[in-house]
C-alpha cells in the first residue's frame, strides 16, 4: 500500500500533473476494415484492434471492390449491379454520395494523394476516373477485355490494370488517362499489387495457378511463382519483403519472399478466400472468405491465425480496404481553466508535503 507520509515533494507534484492530465491527453483512434458484403448489399466495417464488427452501412446492389484512400477520409465502394460507386465518410460511416460509372464495376483504388479513385469496368472494357473532391466521373479510359483489379504506384503516376479477358495489364498514365502500354501475363489475371518502391508488379493469374512478377521500368515479366489453385488477389507488405496470395480453392494463402521469389508457407483460412491485405504497420493480414461469411486474421510475424471474424453474407472486399494508421495529432495544449486545475493541484500537494514534513519534524 502507498504510504503517503513518506512521498518527497517532488513526487506529489508529478501525481498532481499526472491527474490533472488525464483531462485533456486523447488517444489514438482505431484504423478499420471496409469489407463489402455481397449478399446483403452492405459494408461491414472492422475495428482492427479488436477485430470485432462495429458497423454496417446500406450501400447499393452487388457492393464488391472497397478501398480506403491514405487520407483515410473516405471508402469508395463498387457496387456491381447498379452500376455506382458509394462513397463512404470515415468518420460518420455514411454514405456521402453515389457516382455513375461504368458497367459492372468492380475494383477500385484510390490515388496515393487520396484525389483520384479509379474503378474498373469489367461489363464495358473501361476505367472510371474519378474527381474525390467533385465526385464525378473526370475519364473514362478504354482498357483490355474484363479489367478487374486495378493498382497505382507509389508515385501516383502509373495505374495497373488486369484484363482477365486479354490475359495482359495495361498500363495507364495517369497525368492523361491514357493506355501508354499492355503487359501479357498468365491465364485469366485476377488481382494485382505494386510493392512500397515502386519497382515490381505482382499479379495472380487465377487459370494459371501464378503470380506474375513484373519489373515496372522495363515493363516485363522477371518470373513467375507458381501458387495454389485459383489465386484470386495479391497484396504486398509495407516493407516491401512479402507477399500473399489467396488460393480460392484450396482455402488457404501463400505467403511468399519477394526478394527471392519463392514461397515461404501456405496459411489456412475460410471456405474460397477471396481478398487480402495487410494493415498498414504490416502486422497482420486480413482475408476475406466468400464462402462461409468470415474474414480471417493473421499474424504476419508468424504467419498463424490469431482470429476469425463473422461477417455473414459475402465478403469480398477486393481492394485495400483497409484504412491508413491513424495521423497522430498535435499534443493537446491545457486551456486556462485546466491549467489553473494543475496549479491548484501543485499548491494543495505542495502545502500536504510541507504539513507532513513538519509532523516529522515535531515527532
Amino acid at each position: 500500500m502507498l504510504n503517503i507520509n513518506h512521498l518527497p515533494i517532488g513526487r506529489w507534484a508529478a501525481i498532481a500533473v499526472a491527474v490533472a492530465g488525464l483531462s485533456w491527453s486523447g488517444a489514438a483512434s482505431a484504423q478499420n476494415a471496409y469489407v463489402t458484403d455481397y449478399q446483403f448489399n452492405s459494408v461491414k466495417v472492422i475495428n482492427t484492434n479488436t477485430n470485432t464488427v462495429t458497423a454496417t452501412i446500406a450501400v447499393g446492389t452487388g457492393p464488391y471492390g472497397s478501398a480506403a484512400s491514405p487520407n483515410g477520409a473516405r471508402t469508395y465502394v463498387s457496387n456491381q449491379n447498379t452500376n455506382n460507386v458509394s462513397v463512404i465518410d470515415t468518420a460518420t460511416n455514411t454514405v456521402v454520395s453515389t457516382i455513375p460509372v461504368g458497367s459492372t464495376p468492380r475494383g477500385v483504388a484510390v490515388s496515393p494523394d487520396s484525389s483520384r479513385a479509379y474503378v474498373t469496368n469489367i461489363g464495358a472494357g473501361s476505367v472510371s476516373v474519378i474527381n474525390t473532391t467533385t465526385n464525378t466521373v473526370v475519364a473514362t479510359i478504354i482498357v483490355g477485355s474484363n479489367p478487374l483489379s486495378v493498382a497505382l504506384n507509389p508515385a501516383g503516376t502509373r495505374a495497373y490494370v488486369t484484363n482477365e479477358g486479354s490475359n495482359s495489364v495495361s498500363i495507364i498514365d495517369t497525368a492523361t488517362n491514357t493506355v501508354i502500354g499492355t503487359i501479357g501475363v498468365g491465364s485469366q489475371p485476377f488481382g494485382v499489387a505494386v510493392n512500397p518502391a515502386g519497382t515490381r508488379l505482382y499479379v495472380a493469374n487465377q487459370a494459371g495457378n501464378s503470380v506474375s512478377v513484373i519489373d515496372t521500368t522495363s515493363n516485363a515479366v522477371i518470373t513467375t511463382l507458381a501458387v495454389g489453385s485459383g489465386p484470386r488477389h495479391v497484396a504486398i507488405s509495407p516493407d516491401g519483403s512479402r507477399g500473399v496470395v489467396s488460393n480460392t480453392f484450396n482455402d488457404n494463402v501463400t505467403v511468399f519472399d519477394t526478394a527471392t521469389n519463392t514461397a515461404i508457407t501456405n496459411i489456412a483460412t475460410g471456405q474460397r478466400p477471396w481478398n487480402v491485405a495487410f494493415t498498414p504497420n504490416g502486422a497482420r493480414v486480413y482475408v476475406t472468405n466468400v464462402n462461409d461469411g468470415t474474414v480471417t486474421v493473421i499474424n504476419a510475424a508468424t504467419n498463424a491465425d490469431i482470429a476469425t471474424i463473422a461477417v455473414g453474407g459475402n465478403p469480398y472486399g477486393a481492394g485495400l480496404f483497409i484504412g491508413p494508421a491513424p495521423v497522430a495529432g498535435p499534443v493537446p495544449v491545457p486551456t486556462l481553466s485546466e491549467w489553473a486545475m494543475i496549479l491548484m493541484g501543485l499548491t494543495l500537494a505542495g502545502g500536504a508535503a510541507i504539513l507532513i514534513q513538519r509532523r516529522h519534524m515535531t515527532v
